[in-house]
């Protein structure tokens, strides 16, 4: 297997379960030096334990609450005293609640956007200022098919990731100079435990939805991840690429 990231670092924010672990782990197999996060690092404790069965090193982690901009500043100060350079950003960490239009709270709104939102953006925000002497360095960013077609009950988690998409097409275009590449991915209904609160007439009423008529899963995700972050995308920025099997909702 051709390593597609070798020599790269790798902050994989979310890193602990489902589609950030796959990621990690997709690029630990790359030859990636990967950095995991999450809010507590004992939730790293299974993600750094499949990495250091494929590298032999066990991968640094960092905690840190991604609605926190000063943990966020703290962590990419760490990042630095530690590596001095970022190759690959993956803003991954993400909350999902479903609300109805009426139930919509300021609590909730500030939760989603925190985390969904403003986290993303302040990642992006430090991560390229690290990434200035790296070479072809890559930004993804986590957006989902909510954030492009929308959803009933969703109103306040597809607003939060539709602005992930403004982040990226804007980013992209003042970071492109400086070859700085920055996309998104829009996961459809990927088998997750972000998705375990859906009954099983839901689920297979989504599936109904998707041209493929089934689940994505993780490691579907990560392999879209890799192509963004290795220069097999060396040309490809301010896009935003769907991994939802012809999904619409």
């Amino acid at each position: 297997m051709t390593a597609l990231l070798e020599n790269k670092i790798a902050l994989v924010t979310g890193s602990s379960r489902g589609i950030g672990k796959s990621i990690a782990c997709l690029f630990a197999q790359h030859k990636a030096t990967v950095i995991l996060h999450g809010i507590h690092a004992d939730h790293c404790r299974e993600t750094a334990a499949a990495i250091k069965a494929i590298t032999g090193i066990s991968p640094d982690i960092m905690a840190c609450d991604i609605s926190d901009e000063v943990q966020i500043k703290n962590m990419f100060k760490d990042i630095f005293s530690r590596h001095k350079k970022l190759d690959i950003l993956v803003n991954n960490a993400g909350v999902l609640e479903d609300r109805l239009v009426g139930m919509i709270t300021q609590d909730n709104l500030e939760k989603i956007f925190q985390v969904n939102t403003y986290g993303t953006l302040y990642c992006l925000q430090l991560a390229s200022r690290l990434m200035r002497k790296s070479k072809a360095p890559s930004i993804i960013n986590m957006s989902s098919i909510i954030g492009v077609e929308g959803a009933a009950g969703q109103t306040a988690y597809a607003a939060s990731k539709a602005a992930v998409i403004g982040i990226t097409k804007s980013a992209a275009k003042e970071l492109g100079p400086l070859s700085i590449r920055v996309n998104a991915l829009a996961p459809g209904l990927i088998e997750t435990d972000m998705i375990s609160h859906l009954n099983e007439d839901i689920t297979k009423s989504h599936i109904q939805n998707t041209s493929l008529k089934r689940l994505g899963t993780p490691e579907e995700v990560a392999k879209a991840a890799l192509f963004l972050a290795s220069d097999l995308s060396s040309f490809v920025t301010g896009q935003i690429i769907g991994v939802d099997g012809g999904m619409r909702t």
